[in-house]
Order: structure tokens, then sequence, then C-alpha cells
């Protein structure tokens, strides 16, 4: 496997990181809503096909208002327009550094599993060949790949 994980991220950048995005946190607290699953699963979905229509209707109910019904709410619309437009560009910046987040965070997982194994192995065969102090490890070592079975009830 190649090592493409081969610097450390200096505890000042991380620091420096984190107090940002508590500050992003904190400027946008008031204006952020939080949904269960199921209002997600059950709500309309805005994407890139559905906005120009939203965009037009929204055009045309302030240009011919006399088709909009009275129970429609055109000065709410355009304010969840606007929010949106706003928001979304937000939303697409922090979609790319949590995809490369995610992505660094896998593989420096990986890489260090990958050489974690290869140590167990190593670990493993030592203890086989009885060799001094390898036993300890590896015992303690392989409760990782222990199947968990239930225990059965004494009679």
């Amino acid at each position: 496997m190649e090592n493409k994980i081969d610097f450390i991220i200096p505890e000042d950048v991380i620091a420096s990181v984190s107090q940002k995005i508590s500050e992003i946190q904190t400027e946008l607290k008031p204006y952020l809503i939080a949904l269960s699953p199921d209002e997600r699963r059950e709500l309309p979905k805005m994407s890139d096909k559905t906005q120009p229509f939203v965009e037009k209707a929204l055009a045309y109910s302030a240009s011919a208002p006399q088709f909009a019904p009275p129970y429609m709410d055109t000065a709410g619309l355009a304010n969840d327009m606007k929010v949106h437009e706003q928001l979304t560009p937000l939303l697409r910046e922090i979609r790319m550094i949590y995809d490369n987040l995610d992505d660094t965070t896998m593989e420096a997982g990986a890489e260090s599993y990958v050489c974690t194994l290869t140590y167990y192995n190593s670990v493993k065969m030592a203890a086989k060949m009885d060799i001094p102090g390898a036993k300890s490890i590896y015992e303690d070592l392989r409760k990782r790949f222990e199947k968990n079975t239930p225990e059965k009830e004494e009679e």
C-alpha cells in the first residue's frame, strides 16, 4: 500500500482550523435548523433542475401576482429562495472540505490498520515460535479478531 499520509499536521494548524469551525458554527447558529430523518425524507428536494423552475415562478409571482392564490405567501417564497441562494455556495464549499477530510481520514486509518496487521502477523509468528514476550502481546492483540458469540448459559 502506498504511503500517502507521510506528514503530521502541525498542532497550531489543527487548533486554528478548530477555532474557525467554532466561529462558523457560532455565527450561523441563529440561522440554521435541524431536521429529523423523517422530515428530511418527506421534504420535496430542490435540485439543479428544480431551481430554475422555482426562480421563474418567483419572478412570475412578482410580475403577475393576480395568479397567486390568497393563501400563498409570496414574500415568504422570496425569502426562502434568498436563503437557499445564500447557503448553497457555503454548503458546496463545506462539502468539498468534508469530502477531502473524509478521504484523508479514511486513508490515514487504512494505512494505520494495514501497518498494524503487519506487526500483528509478525507477533503471531513470534508467539508460535515461542519467542519471549511475543505471547502476551499476541494474546492482547488477538482480541480484535475474536468472534463475539453469546455465551451459553450453564444448565
